[in-house]
Order: structure tokens, then sequence, then C-alpha cells
């Protein structure tokens, strides 16, 4: 397996030529056996490259810069990938070769594996977490349901005593109303016969001051007879 690197030599970019420098720099010192490909003066480096970079991995304007790394056919990544790569101490992976003896890189088939048995642990964690919390959601319906029915049963005698308070209070209206209509009757009663007392006591006043201008005149008579 070859790693190919393209390049473009006559770049006037100065930060194309130090990202070039950084790629071939760290393969050469990790005795990466590699190949320099010049798209600045070979246009069919340049189209090979353009067409096989994936779209997905192209810029905005659909044309990749170098430098661009493949593994023979296979698209391995632009610099900052193999930036990020670096910085994880995953180079080799990266490039897809086997990372060599007394590498600190782990290959790539451990750390899927560890990767794998990571995330098994991680579902084994959420599976006895999710039994945990339906076993506290249970329980919290239990308790829920149990509040409801006590506060059922402590609201029933309250409506009864409520229902109760409302019919003596009604009871205790009708009669105060009946009460104040016997004491006005009763007062309507009252004025009435003191004004038929008033009436009979003018009226003999009447007749008693009749009864003495009638005497009064026949006494002025008989004086002047």
């Amino acid at each position: 397996m070859v790693i190919k690197v393209f390049l473009a030599s006559s770049s006037g970019s100065t930060a194309i030529k130090k990202k070039q420098q950084d790629v071939v720099g760290f393969l050469e010192a990790l005795k990466v056996d590699y190949t320099q490909l010049d798209i600045a003066c070979n246009e069919d480096n340049r189209m090979w490259m353009r067409q096989n970079v994936p779209e997905d991995r192209k810029p905005t304007n659909g044309i990749p810069l170098p430098p661009q790394i493949f593994n023979e056919e296979s698209y391995c990544g632009d610099y900052d990938t193999f930036f990020d790569a670096k910085e994880d101490n995953s180079v080799y992976s990266f490039l897809g070769l086997p990372p060599p003896p007394g590498s600190k890189e782990v290959p790539v088939e451990e750390r899927n594996g560890n990767t794998h048995r990571e995330e098994e642990k991680l579902q084994q964690v959420a599976d006895e977490e999710e039994e945990a919390q339906d076993g506290e959601e249970e329980e919290i319906t239990e308790e829920e349901t149990a509040d409801k029915e006590e506060t059922a049963e402590d609201e029933t005698p309250m409506e009864e005593e409520e229902a109760v308070e409302e019919a003596d209070e009604v009871t205790e209206y009708i009669q105060a109303h009946a009460e104040e209509e016997e004491g006005q009757e009763e007062e309507d009663l009252q004025s009435e016969e003191e004004e038929e007392l008033r009436q009979l006591e003018e009226e003999e006043e009447a007749e008693v001051q009749e009864d003495e201008e009638e005497d009064l005149e026949e006494t002025q008579e008989e004086e002047a007879e």
C-alpha cells in the first residue's frame, strides 16, 4: 500500500506550502512510504485528485485544495483531518496502515473492540437506569392513586358537611325572614290600633266640646230671659 500525497509545488499560498511541509515532514518522521504527486505541473494529477475526493469532503466551491492524502485509491483526508489524527495519536489509522511494533497507537481492530465493549457497558447502564426510572414511576403512580383515593374519601364527608351547613343557613335565613315579617305585621297592627284610638279620642273630644257649647248657649238664653 502506497500513500499518495497530492501537492502543489508552485503554490503561491504560504499557508498551503506550510501545510504540505507539515504532512510530508511528519510522514518522513514516521518513516512511512509515500509518493508526492504534483497537481501544479500535471493536469492528470489535478483531475484525478478532484474526481476522487468525496463530494461530502469537498469545500463549498467544490474545488479541494492540497494537500490531499490517499492510500492507493482510498481517500484518507485533507490537512485538517490529518492534523486531528496527529493530535489524537491515530495517524496510522487515518492512513489505513497497521501501527508498527512499539507504537503507542492502538490498532483499529482493538479500538473498535474497545469501543464496542464501551458501548455495551453504556447500553447496560442506560438499561439499568431506565428500569430504575420505570420502577420509580410505578411507585409514584401507586402513591398518587392512593393519595387520590384518600382525598376522595376525605372530600365526601366534607361535601356532606358543606351541604348540611348550606341547608342550615337556608333554614336560618327563612326563619329570620319570617320573624321579620311577623315583627313588621305586629308593628303595622299596633300602628293601626294607635290610629284608631287617636281617632276615637278626637271624636270624644269633639262631642264633649259640642256638649259644652250647647250648655253654654242654653245658659245664655236663660239669662237673657
